[in-house]
């Protein structure tokens, strides 16, 4: 795919929806932090469902510290894997609370060294809180990356390291959450529509549906 194929794409996503953002529901940055460790391997409602309950008991490094793992686990039973995700959250927070004066770093490096934060988690809360111009890459991102030739690669670290190479700086804060509704909406996994989708004459998928 050339450069103003790329170009055209994110700017027909841009017009779409000027103003992307997460589907997480999330006042600070550390409540937007717990809710993408709660995330994994769960839908962004299951999570929202449990925090909108979680937060409004505790919602800082100090009082999710204070709830310890059973006192967290009531809030967030319902989300898969929330023994672990339980201990990681509890953990986290007391590192955030005696290591970072109770405020999410903002550096990578202290971000991925918290307990359930890889890459992809630092990412979203580097971009999403922030304002930095990372690209998470989940399923929904990789599949739409190849897909459309936007950026082809064999895994999501060679997705990342393509999609900052080629999409254009101007979108490049904003890359990650229309990439990410694009995947979950129009360019879903087993049968895309096609049919429907804004850069359906500039994406390269040779397998393009037909309209129902």
């Amino acid at each position: 795919m050339n450069a103003q194929k790329r170009h055209e794409i994110f700017s027909r996503l841009r017009a779409a929806n000027p103003h992307p953002t997460t589907e997480l529901e999330y006042r600070t940055p550390f409540e937007l932090l717990v809710a993408v460790v709660l995330s994994a391997q769960a839908t962004d409602k299951s999570v929202n469902l449990a925090t909108q309950r979680l937060f409004a008991q505790a919602n800082t490094p100090a009082a999710i510290a204070a709830l310890g793992e059973d006192g967290l686990i009531p809030f967030i039973a319902s989300i898969g894997l929330f023994r672990t995700k339980a201990k990681n959250v509890v953990r986290l927070a007391q590192i955030v609370r005696d290591q970072h004066g109770g405020e999410v770093p903002r550096e990578r490096s202290a971000l991925e060294a918290l307990p359930g934060v890889g890459r992809k988690t630092a990412n979203v809360v580097l971009n999403t809180a922030f304002g930095e111009a990372t690209i998470a890459v989940d399923t929904h991102i990789f599949r739409v990356a190849n897909r459309t030739g936007i950026a082809p690669g064999q895994d999501v670290d060679e997705v990342e390291r393509k999609l900052l190479k080629f999409v254009p700086e101007e979108f490049r804060r904003d890359a990650h959450h229309w990439l990410i509704l694009h995947g979950r909406y129009v360019c879903v996994a087993r049968k895309p529509a096609c049919f429907s989708c804004l850069i359906r004459d500039l994406c390269e998928f040779r397998g393009k549906t037909p309209a129902p």
